[in-house]
């Protein structure tokens, strides 16, 4: 049996009381638990131990993050465990850097031991699709992907590879809590189908 972490970034923050996130992380536990995944889970802010949280990561096959955009990225909750995470992970999720002293100009990046491991991100952004996907909008046309390749690379330095992001738009202009939850349904259902 696969297993998968899924880690609740959500965090009580001025108007944000964290629940449409909390709601669509109990939706993926129930779905991927129904199609005969183990299930390990954090609440990263309810705490944490690094090391408990390493081996939770070594554990699975698939880390599933559900977490609000703020000031285009992830909550500093996010970063935070990223950071205190995988550095605990020396030589387990990484070796090194990937270069070597005879070529330093050449390989960072590669030295990742989780290769055997895929990441997804399950997102809530009040901005439209349309923001993203319309070169005339904010991003450019540049999709959600650009807007957190930085995370995309952190867990590729580890080996990790991505599975296709999911994203909740106008949650809070024009929330739809139920095609949310539908929508969340078929694509957890169609991209764990395939693994």
């Amino acid at each position: 049996m696969k297993t998968i972490l899924l880690l609740n970034g959500a965090k009580e923050f001025g108007h944000s009381k964290g629940k449409l996130n909390l709601t669509l992380h109990n939706h993926a536990a129930k779905i991927l638990s129904d199609l005969g995944f183990e299930i390990l889970q954090t609440h990263i802010d309810q705490g944490y131990n690094a090391q408990e949280e390493l081996e939770k990561f070594l554990k699975s096959d698939v880390i599933i993050y559900q977490m609000p955009a703020w000031w285009m990225g992830e909550p500093w909750i996010v970063k935070k465990y990223i950071d205190e995470v995988f550095t605990a992970g020396h030589g387990k999720l990484y070796a090194n850097d990937g270069r070597s002293h005879e070529n330093p100009a050449k390989n960072y990046g590669k030295g990742g031991l989780a290769k055997d491991k895929k990441y997804m991100f399950s997102l809530t952004w009040n901005a439209p699709i349309e923001a993203f996907d319309d070169k005339n909008e904010f991003f450019e046309g540049k999709g959600v992907d650009m807007v957190y390749w930085h995370l995309h690379k952190a867990h590729e330095f580890l080996g990790m590879k991505a599975l296709e992001t999911f994203i909740c738009n106008d949650v809070i202009k024009n929330p739809q809590v139920e095609k949310y939850l539908s929508d969340y349904e078929v694509h957890l259902k169609r991209v764990f189908n395939k693994d």
